[in-house]
């Protein structure tokens, strides 16, 4: 529960919006309670008695019954002073009625004039206005509602959209091995599924959870004006209440987040498999992916029917509470008034004897919270949903990230001198990557690294942007460790092109200029002529510049992806050039086009290339052979051939 307190604190930031909102809640409670007080007592006081036909008649005989009661109250306690005055209990409980009779006779000769002068003078009219007088109460409290629906909405909608921003910003700073470990679904259900449930959780704090209590506690205050004796029999079993409610808050918090991790797997499922649809169909395993689908789902579905057998209790018990409260106020009520009595068991419950239209209005109260507790315990599975939501979302929230600038970063100056391996060794949880790798790299040199797959190329070339960090060892760029520079100077420096070019679901034009967001159209178009692709831009593709390539340039084929991509890259202009297996999935005139490209633009700049295309080597001023972490050779073309036998082996 502590992560959803943390984000009930992020809403206090709208203070105006939360005192709105009190606001709105109290006047649908103090309209509720009113609206019921009216419905019951008026019109069982005034309206269905022979005598008692208008406001002003009632305030009358009121007046006079109560003047009565001072009279004898007052016999009585001059009776008990005068012969017994040893019994101060009860001289004192008689004198608190005097006080409590004399207060109500003040209020009904104030009111007297007003309602000879402004209510209506027959018995019809006076029903007429009791009608519209409600009417009127529903139709402001309905106003009011709606309000408080809008402005409690406003803040959890307000305050997601923050976590939100939190969230990902805090996801973004991941280093790239927590996709590579974690991937993508578990991150987008929380990001999604786990959100949602928070954001509704929020809602219902300042929706139901402000507004429902405030409309038991107004009746709950009506109760007790009228007897706050009777009301407290009445509330007898609310710790037992309390009990039963805590224990299924533990057991629908627990279902739930085992359900959320359900969910992320769901995600997880249907990521991998529409993501790889080609090879599902190319080998006929539809119904394997089915298979595998209906057991992830199954166990969800599991999960959720376990959630709904808490959820079920939940109304039942609220309502068996309920009729039993109200069961033992009928009893306890019906035989103060039946017996016209102050006491029960011995007990003092009332100061005066209790009317039947009291003890109807006092019903009427009672049964008007227990509404308000129906619905709070609707909105139970809801709130335990939004709190093992918020674990699930601070959970990655609070994540250490572990690709992160030191205290005082060193400044890096543009690349001018060289790249430097010093005994770098890297592993994946408990698998070596590199062992002791050594090397230098000057500037404007163009670097080959070729070798079988696994043997560690991508790895060093993701070390040297920070994608990852070195378990021992260091990396150099003229001379500072890159650890100590700032992320955002280091990866600033230099151009990245993947073996499987990301483009976004944008224009060509926002596409090339991703990464130099203030270069003009005229750079864009020179980038992308000398990467040989803004031929096919103008000729191929229906807007030129301005046409959407689709989610992840799913419009263009894959030469074209790559030739933008390397357009995206020259228009960054960087003094380091890394190119990871750039040209291993296209074809041959596309390969021949970069080839020529990077001829042009590797000169002035550090060029590391990772490659199994030895095609591609005649653009490398030397060659780096690695085999299982290790650097095995290092040469030119033809120093290798004569030196390393698994390099001429490969060529």
């Amino acid at each position: 529960m502590t992560n959803f307190f943390r984000a009930i604190k992020q809403t206090f930031k709208y203070r105006f919006l939360i005192v709105s909102v009190i606001f709105c809640a109290w006047m649908v409670g103090i309209l509720w309670g009113g609206n019921i007080a009216t419905i019951v007592y008026p019109i069982t006081e005034i309206c269905l008695k022979e005598d008692n036909n208008t406001f002003a008649t009632w305030i009358e005989q009121k007046t006079l019954t109560n003047q009565k009661k001072i009279q004898t109250t007052l016999q009585e306690l001059q009776t008990l002073q005068s012969s017994s005055p040893e019994k101060k209990y009860q001289i004192a409980k008689r004198e608190k009625l005097l006080h409590k009779l004399e207060y109500r006779d003040s209020n009904f000769r104030w009111l007297q004039p007003f309602a000879e002068k402004y209510t209506p003078n027959t018995p019809f009219k006076t029903v007429l206005f009791l009608v519209v007088f409600i009417l009127v109460g529903t139709i402001i409290k309905i106003i009011f509602i709606i309000l408080h629906g809008i402005l409690s909405a406003w803040i959890a909608q307000k305050t997601a959209m923050v976590i939100r921003e939190e969230f990902f910003g805090k996801i973004l700073n991941y280093e790239v091995n927590y996709f590579n470990r974690q991937g993508i679904a578990d991150t987008m259900s929380r990001f999604t599924n786990d959100m949602s449930q928070l954001t509704g959780g929020l809602n219902v704090i300042y929706g139901k959870l402000i507004r429902e209590p405030i409309k038991m506690v107004v009746c709950l205050i009506g109760a007790a004006y009228l007897s706050w004796q009777l009301l407290l029999v009445t509330l007898l079993l609310v710790p037992l209440a309390i009990v039963c409610i805590r224990w299924l808050a533990r057991s629908i918090k627990r279902v739930v987040r085992r359900s959320m991790e359900e969910m992320s797997n769901l995600y997880g499922r249907l990521e991998e498999t529409f993501r790889s649809i080609r090879v599902v169909k190319a080998f006929t395993q539809e119904e394997i992916e089915q298979a595998k689908f209906h057991c992830i789902n199954q166990t969800y579905c599991m999960k959720a029917i376990k959630i709904a057998k808490y959820e079920s209790l939940t109304n039942p018990l609220t309502e068996l509470f309920g009729i039993l409260m109200i069961c033992i106020a009928i009893v306890v009520g019906a035989y103060l008034v039946m017996g016209n009595r102050t006491n029960f068991l011995g007990i003092p419950m009332l100061s005066e004897p209790m009317d039947f239209s009291e003890l109807i209005l006092f019903f009427a109260l009672l049964a008007g919270s227990a509404d308000p507790a129906r619905k709070l315990s609707d909105i139970f599975t809801m709130f335990q949903s939004a709190a093992a939501a918020a674990d699930r979302v601070y959970d990655l929230i609070d994540r250490q990230v572990l690709i992160q600038d030191i205290d005082r970063p060193i400044p890096l100056p543009k690349h001018f001198q060289s790249i430097r391996f010093e005994n770098v060794c890297f592993q994946y949880e408990d698998r070596p990557i590199l062992k002791n790798i050594s090397f230098d790299i000057q500037f404007g040199e163009c670097i080959a690294i070729l070798g079988a797959s696994g043997c560690g190329k991508s790895t060093l070339l993701n070390l040297i942007p920070r994608f990852a960090d070195v378990n021992s060892g260091q990396i150099l760029i003229d001379g500072l460790p890159v650890t100590e520079v700032r992320v955002r100077d280091l990866r600033g420096q230099i151009g990245l092109v993947t073996q499987d070019p990301v483009l976004f679901n944008d224009t060509v034009l926002n596409n090339i200029r991703y990464g130099t967001p203030s270069a003009t159209t005229e750079e864009v178009i020179k980038a992308a002529q000398l990467a040989f692709a803004h031929d096919f831009i103008e000729a191929e593709l229906a807007d030129g510049y301005a046409t959407i390539v689709g989610p992840a340039g799913g419009q263009l084929s894959g030469g074209q992806r790559q030739r933008i991509a390397l357009a995206r890259a020259i228009l960054r202009n960087p003094p380091i050039f890394l190119l990871d297996e750039a040209t291993s999935q296209i074809d041959i005139t596309s390969e021949k086009m970069i080839h020529e490209a990077l001829s042009k633009f590797k000169k002035g700049r550090t060029t590391i290339m990772v490659t199994h295309r030895l095609s591609a080597l005649t653009l490398a001023n030397r060659i780096i052979l690695m085999d299982d972490g290790n650097i095995i050779a290092a040469g030119t073309h033809e120093e290798l051939l004569q030196s390393s036998p698994l390099y001429a082996k490969l060529f």
